[in-house]
């Protein structure tokens, strides 16, 4: 018998997913991949072998997330970090920067874990993924609320799925293809502005972040919690 793990990974053909993904095949696991973007997708799947498989889906959409899940295999954990979001200050009382923000991050991560529920085993890990402007804002009030909002989440759907293990990853200014496909007079000063803000003088990298995230896929003493892969941003 077969002892490949099955994950899935909402968000898998970038940044963060994506080198998660790659650690995930690297060691003999398989991966569902979803992505909104069907080129991407199926050049990622291309990349991956048989390691892996996909389909599209818009995680703002709960009947895209229901039909993506609707026939997947048993799997042994999720990761959520798909989210196409805009953040804007609380004076300017704009839908995109308020609800639709809260609709692309908090709900689309609290809808797919309902709708992974039944193919979840009872040993399985969810990881939500939030941001460390839930401890430390600067501006964006909405976005600050949002991220604390997921780690709230993580912390009630430990409790209630148990035992099944829920955790949250609250990562800070990472260089990742969201950053990388930025004009440069927007990206460098944002990576100057964090250098001065964090203890490690840099942004994570996308595989830091990946390595954290597989840490709460794999202790299985961890559960409830929220890990800020952050550079010391928080403690500043």
């Amino acid at each position: 018998m077969s002892n490949t793990r099955t994950y899935a990974i909402i968000g898998g053909t970038a940044g963060i997913g994506l080198a998660l993904t790659r650690k995930l095949t690297a060691r003999g696991d398989h991966v569902l991949i979803g992505g909104r973007s069907p080129d991407r997708l199926e050049s990622t799947l291309a990349a991956l072998g048989s390691s892996a498989s996909g389909r599209t889906v818009d995680m703002t959409d709960r009947s895209s997330t229901r039909a993506f899940f609707a026939d997947a295999p048993e799997l042994s954990g999720l990761f959520t970090p798909a989210a196409s979001y805009q953040t804007g200050a609380f004076r300017e009382g704009a839908r995109e920067t308020s609800e639709d923000l809260f609709d692309a991050k908090f709900w689309s991560q609290y809808w797919a874990v309902h709708a992974a529920l039944p193919r979840l085993s009872a040993d399985a890990s969810v990881v939500l993924m939030s941001g460390a402007a839930s401890i430390r804002p600067i501006g964006a009030p909405a976005y600050a609320a949002c991220n604390s909002a997921l780690e709230g989440l993580a912390r009630g759907l430990a409790l209630e799925l148990s035992p099944i293990r829920v955790n949250c990853l609250s990562p800070g200014t990472t260089d990742s293809d969201l950053w990388r496909d930025r004009p440069a007079e927007i990206r460098e000063p944002a990576y100057a502005y964090w250098r001065e803000l964090c203890l490690v003088r840099r942004p994570a990298t996308v595989e830091e972040q990946a390595h954290a995230a597989l840490f709460l896929l794999d202790n299985t003493n961890m559960t409830g919690n929220t890990l800020f892969c952050d550079g010391g941003y928080t403690l500043r």
